[in-house]
């Protein structure tokens, strides 16, 4: 059952956004306010480790950076403010004489939906604690608002600026803080970060409208009243340690007060930087409506590129929502005056290019990765040259990058196809040996031990052996490594191999390519054509080997291809599909073609979707949001086979896929609870608009995007200025199935079921003919209308 919208006034844009989607149910979104791929987010903390979950209760405070969607702890939250009311001292509502009181589980507000607004750079919730307040967000790219308007007759206003907290399970190691002035506060606050990586430091500075009449500092001692400002030095405290500001402000002029803040990964000057580049009008801070309106207006320039006709404002509220959550990520690295922190914890400077950083590889190549260099040629350019300054200065290419260091979080190789992908769309032009000559180390060899990349960690093993072996014993630098789930690392191993070999070839490296494209098969070493689902009565499966070459067994030597054994965050069912450089040798792994479209409908739970598609994907697909072990079914919730819809396309049965997607498609709505599973920096939102537009990315590298009935009866998406590409599917009709009939593009009939990059890029229109009944036997369902395997793959 859906959650009620939070968000219900009417937006009076023409694209729509509902920050309260994902909220729920671990999408583990924000509702707070944040800039296209901004660096600082402002947005309520409450108990979820994420940051935010719509059920909570009560506000901790209003924290200052947050990723969206991800799955792991740690995740931001730092320097939480929340306004209050009461006596500061001993004795009072906040007894200086008890370091608890200054606990922002203790002191955290209660407050009402009733109200709330959480819209594309503006967000406003009123708390009903404190004699009720009013709270407002508002951010830039480096700087961000808060107005905090307390209830009228209210004389004193207090506001707690907490370094010794942050999210739920976000660690504080240290922090430190020094009043500047009468209007002014700086510090730092070192913490954990992301799965159990390692610190980082966010430094920050916050003026306000107004001066504060009185200020005092917290620490496990309890409160002591502050000096006069800028008579003393910093207060330093030490890990999980309380300690913060309070800063009390004469309400009898008014009762807002704003605070305008930048953050800085660089240091105390690269905020100060930030601050005076977005959020200062000469000597004084940036007036709140002034912010509010620059960042509205930034976000529907943003929004406008892509235009969409049809659908109830719901299915608006979504599409545009997700293109709102796409587009948050990667944030930028660099202050604005170009320096950042590299992966050498050395400061660096991007002249005429943004740094960018916080980089979930392991989701974002399958889908957000191709969207952003759809949309934003220019960004992906500079996150292909980030990606390849994290290696020139950190010593090897990342898999999950957070700040400035690699977490190793998840397994695989997903900077490979992640790279191929941006170099095969022109992202990497002048650089193309820099890039291949990074792929390629990665690809052939491992990190040394001292360096904290664990690159393709399974590589001795799959050099020689042809797999990554199944090994919960190998050591690992931090949370995952490639062996504890060899079955599915030699599975992503062979599919960056294949998208790398495609480079190879065009680039003239072509023994590499030979070699390449014979390690793309190596899936097959995987593949144990013995195993039995005898339930589902299908035979042959991946499964994982041990390190000496032997199939790993239960201990009653049995072999359960619904296990996740060996595989991360998924079975076998899931990742058998994982082979999208050699389908047609997959489908002749599972028997030709009838099987393998007999499994994809056992696998999809195909007659129950034509039945009852919403009630279908909640009952057979979605059993909870972390649901990826013990399953058969296909697993919406998370990546590894996010693409397998579109394996009807590729086996010509491209009407199933359109079955699919629109039955996918419900688990979106316009609710907090409208993202299923994680968000993962944009991911789940990217497949989401691809589904809705009739585009699909093929095989990473291929330049292949692959075709279905569009969700709308028209998009325009801005390309480049003056290039624009039409989608029409003029009988696509809200809530029903229509499949297509015959495909158009540029003024010609089109039977093949992809379009390729350059086509994409010269824009012009795509036109789908749908009708209410599939048509079986015609577009896309003949071998000559299928993609064949690249050279050296074909069978």
């Amino acid at each position: 059952m859906l959650l009620p919208a939070a968000v219900l006034q009417a937006a009076p844009d023409a694209m729509p956004v509902n920050t309260f989607i994902g909220t729920q149910d671990e999408g583990n979104t924000f509702p707070g306010a944040s800039a296209p791929f901004g660096m600082i987010q402002v947005s309520p903390t409450g108990e979820h480790y994420a940051g935010w979950r719509y059920s909570d209760t009560r506000i901790r405070g209003f924290g200052h950076f947050y990723l969206s969607g991800a799955g792991c702890w740690e995740q931001g939250g730092q320097l939480p403010v929340l306004p209050v009311t009461g006596r500061i001292g001993p004795g009072g509502d906040f007894d200086t004489s008890k370091a608890e009181s200054f606990d922002y589980k203790r002191y955290a507000a209660e407050y009402t939906h009733q109200g709330e607004v959480g819209r594309a750079g503006y967000y406003k919730v009123q708390l009903t604690s404190y004699g009720g307040i009013t709270a407002e967000a508002t951010a830039l790219t480096r700087a961000a608002a808060e107005r905090y308007t307390f209830a009228a007759g209210t004389s004193t206003g207090h506001l707690l600026l907490n370094l010794g907290q942050a999210n739920e399970k976000h660690a504080v190691v240290g922090s430190e803080v020094r009043v500047v002035d009468e209007r002014s506060v700086e510090g730092k606050i070192t913490t954990k970060s992301f799965c159990g990586g390692a610190q980082y430091t966010t430094w920050f500075r916050m003026v306000f409208d107004r001066p504060f009449s009185a200020h005092g500092i917290w620490d496990d001692r309890g409160g002591k009243p502050g000096a006069k400002p800028g008579s003393s030095g910093p207060s330093q405290q030490g890990e999980a340690r309380p300690h913060g500001v309070w800063l009390s402000f004469d309400l009898t002029h008014g009762p807002a007060v704003t605070a305008v803040s930048a953050v800085s990964h660089v240091d105390a000057e690269g905020a100060r930087v930030n601050l005076r580049a977005e959020g200062m009008a000469g000597t004084q801070p940036l007036s709140f409506d002034a912010m509010r309106e620059q960042a509205e207006a930034n976000w529907q320039r943003e929004l406008g590129s892509v235009r969409i006709t049809g659908g109830s404002n719901d299915d608006r509220t979504v599409f545009y929502t997700a293109l709102y959550h796409a587009l948050l990520q990667p944030l930028t690295g660099n202050d604005a005056d170009g320096r950042y922190r590299g992966y050498d914890d050395a400061i660096h400077t991007a002249k005429g290019w943004t740094y960018y950083e916080f980089f979930s590889l392991w989701d974002t190549y399958r889908a957000q990765n191709q969207l952003l260099a759809l949309l934003r040629p220019e960004r992906a350019r500079d996150i292909a040259t980030s990606v390849l300054k994290i290696r020139e200065q950190g010593g090897w290419l990342p898999r999950w990058g957070y700040a400035n260091f690699d977490t190793n979080i998840m397994t695989g190789d997903p900077v490979t196809p992640f790279l191929v992908d941006l170099w095969r769309y022109g992202a990497l032009k002048g650089r193309e040996r820099e890039a291949y000559a990074a792929l390629r180390e990665n690809a052939f060899g491992v990190p040394r031990k001292l360096v904290r990349p664990e690159g393709r960690a399974g590589n001795p093993s799959y050099l020689s052996q042809s797999f990554v072996p199944y090994d919960r014993a190998y050591p690992a630098k931090g949370m995952d490594v490639d062996p504890h789930h060899g079955a599915s690392a030699t599975l992503e191993y062979a599919l960056g191999d294949g998208a790398l070999a495609t480079m190879a070839r065009a680039l003239g490296h072509a023994d590499d390519a030979r070699l390449l494209a014979q390690r793309a098969l190596n899936w097959r070493k995987v593949w144990d054509g013995s195993v039995q689902d005898r339930e589902a009565g299908q035979t042959g499966f991946p499964r994982p080997r041990l390190p000496g070459g032997d199939w790993f067994s239960e201990m009653d030597r049995s072999y359960d291809p619904r296990s996740e054994r060996g595989f991360h965050e998924g079975t076998a069912w899931q990742y058998q599909w994982l082979v999208r450089q050699d389908i047609p040798g997959l489908v002749a792994a599972m028997g030709g073609p009838a099987q393998a479209g007999q499994r994809l409908d056992q696998f999809f739970d195909y007659p129950a979707l034509l039945a009852d598609p919403a009630a279908a994907v909640r009952k057979s697909w979605v059993v909870g949001p972390y649901s990826y072990y013990s399953q058969f079914r296909y697993n919406p919730n998370n990546e590894p086979d996010l693409h397998a819809p579109w394996v009807y396309t590729l086996i010509g049965q491209p009407w199933k896929t359109t079955t699919v997607l629109r039955a996918a498609e419900t688990l979106f709505a316009n609710a907090p609870n409208g993202v299923t599973g994680n968000d993962d920096l944009g991911t789940m939102s990217a497949w989401y608009l691809f589904s809705a537009l009739g585009l699909y990315p093929d095989m990473p590298g291929s330049g292949r995007f692959l075709l279905h009935a569009p969700r709308f009866a028209r998009a325009e998406i801005d390309l480049a200025p003056g290039r624009t590409l039409r989608i029409e599917a003029q009988e696509a009709q809200a809530g029903e199935r229509r499949y297509v009939q015959a495909v158009n593009w540029q003024g010609r009939a089109l039977n093949r079921v992809w379009l390729d990059w350059e086509q994409l890029q010269s824009a012009g229109t795509l036109a789908f003919k749908l009708a209410a009944q599939p048509d079986t036997t015609g577009w896309g369902t003949r071998a000559a209308h299928l993609p064949q395997p690249p050279a050296g793959l074909a069978p």
